[in-house]
């Protein structure tokens, strides 16, 4: 078998062939994401995101780092949609609402953080906290998202904003390009849930609510348990 050399900025395809390779199991960009695979898309200046360019820089290859940016990107949309992503200084950056939307052409993976994937895919390191917990029923990843009752119970009071009226008109952040996302193919207004970790960043953004409240509800609300984890992931990733 011809061995597959490993570029250094790897489109998906030319990430998931070798990491197939290398694992003798099938990849998709849906997986290398899941993994933790690191994606950035190439940006040309803008007024709109001059934030992101140092003097003199034209062009800048930003990581997507927001797990609902991830998300947007794995479902297999055809474009990739910033929100947050980290500047030349690795500083976090929350880009102006509602985000920029970009073609996939310019997706890559850089060489390095592939070689490190494969090496934590190859020797996986225990944790002995995390071998004391018990694992959830069902994992974040599996899940699409919680029902409006449960929204309305999970982030009942975490700022004035009017959950209830939001969640049913289905608009903004409460409405597909947000947070909601479709849990069966059927149609009606009980065929929609929603993304807490993607809604809670849309209260924080668009409606101000404080991101106090937001942590509190994740650390206290027995409905977001399964979805601390990707919380606490953003978070980190936000440098908040």
């Amino acid at each position: 078998m011809t061995s597959i050399s490993l570029p250094y900025r790897a489109t998906a395809l030319e990430a998931c062939a070798w990491l197939a390779q290398q694992t003798g199991t099938p990849w998709t960009l849906a997986r290398l994401l899941e993994q933790g695979g690191l994606p950035y898309v190439w940006l040309d200046y803008s007024d709109a995101c001059a934030e992101l360019f140092h003097d003199g820089v034209t062009r800048y290859a930003a990581p997507i780092v927001f797990i609902g940016d991830k998300e947007h990107l794995a479902s297999g949309a055809g474009d990739v949609w910033l929100r947050f992503t980290r500047d030349s200084g690795n500083i976090a950056i929350e880009l102006k609402a509602p985000g920029l939307r970009v073609p996939v052409d310019g997706l890559h993976f850089q060489e390095r953080d592939l070689l490190r994937l494969l090496k934590e895919l190859q020797h996986p390191k225990p944790d002995p906290a995390e071998a004391e917990k018990t694992p959830p029923a069902v994992l974040p990843s599996a899940l699409k998202g919680l029902a409006r009752e449960q929204i309305l119970i999970a982030f009942a009071g975490v700022g004035k904003v009017d959950l209830d009226q939001g969640l049913a008109s289905g608009v903004g952040i409460f409405g597909d390009d947000g947070a909601r996302v479709r849990k069966n193919s059927r149609g009606g207004k009980n065929s929609h849930v929603w993304h807490p970790v993607t809604l809670a960043f849309g209260l924080h953004d668009v409606h101000r609510v404080p991101m106090a409240h937001l942590k509190k509800a994740f650390a206290t609300q027995p409905l977001l348990r399964e979805w601390k984890a990707d919380w606490l992931e953003s978070l980190r990733l936000l440098g908040e």
